[in-house]
């Protein structure tokens, strides 16, 4: 498809969307458009956090929250 017609689809979608849904396609687009933050340290302490509760064997396996709605993680592979 070709860029003039993607963006004519994408304003006819547009204009059949709820405010609610509207205004969530439009905050996607100003992610897209933004880019990504940077990391920074408190991002960084988090994640250190975060990994030392799970390793401590504290929180619910994965597994487990998966089991409680009939999946498990193969239902989910993982992409790069």
């Amino acid at each position: 498809m070709a860029v003039n017609t993607l963006e004519a689809k994408a304003h006819e979608l547009l204009g059949h969307l709820a405010p609610g849904k509207l205004a969530a396609v439009v905050h996607l687009l100003e992610v897209m458009v933004e880019g990504e933050e940077p990391v920074t340290e408190e991002d960084r302490r988090r994640f250190h956090e975060g990994q030392a509760f799970f390793a401590n064997g504290k929180g619910i396996p994965m597994e487990d929250v998966l089991s409680e709605f009939g999946m498990k993680p193969e239902d989910f592979p993982l992409t790069k």
